[in-house]
C-alpha cells in the first residue's frame, strides 16, 4: 500500500525552527516527484517545496532562503527544515507525491499531486 506519513508538528515562536519528516512506504520516492504543501485556515492549499521528476528542487517565494528540503534515500524519507519561522507560516503541512513525472516548478502545484499524506500542524506564535 502506498502511504506517506508526515510528522514533526509543533508550536514555536517567531524566529524559531522546526523540521518536518515525511516517510514513504509502498514505493521509492526518488523515482517520482514529491513535495511539501501547506494550508492555512481560510486559504487554499499551496506548494512550499518540491523535487521535480528530474531531481530539481523548487521553493515557493515565501519560503525561499528559510526552508530547505532534503532527503534520506536509505530511509525513504524527505525532510523540510524550516528556519526563521513567522506567524504567516502557521498551517497544516502535507507531503504529497505523483506517479507520473512532473517537470519544472509545476511540482509546486497541488492539483498535480495525486497521493497525499495526512497533515501535520505547524503553529508559529508572535
Amino acid at each position: 500500500e502506498v502511504q506517506l506519513q508526515a510528522s514533526g508538528r509543533g508550536l514555536v515562536q517567531t524566529g524559531g525552527s522546526l523540521r518536518l519528516s515525511c516517510s514513504a512506504s509502498g514505493f521509492t520516492f526518488t523515482d517520482y516527484s514529491i513535495g511539501w504543501f501547506r494550508q492555512a485556515p481560510g486559504k487554499e492549499r499551496e506548494g512550499v517545496s518540491c523535487v521535480s521528476g528530474i531531481g530539481d528542487t523548487y521553493y515557493a517565494d515565501s519560503v525561499e532562503g528559510r526552508f530547505t528540503m532534503s532527503s534520506d534515500n536509505a530511509k525513504n524519507t524527505v525532510y523540510l527544515q524550516m528556519n526563521n519561522l513567522t506567524p504567516e507560516d502557521t498551517a497544516v503541512y502535507y507531503c504529497a507525491t505523483n506517479f507520473a513525472p512532473i517537470y519544472g516548478s509545476s511540482c509546486l502545484r497541488p492539483e498535480w499531486l495525486e497521493v497525499w499524506g495526512q497533515g501535520t500542524q505547524v503553529t508559529v506564535s508572535s
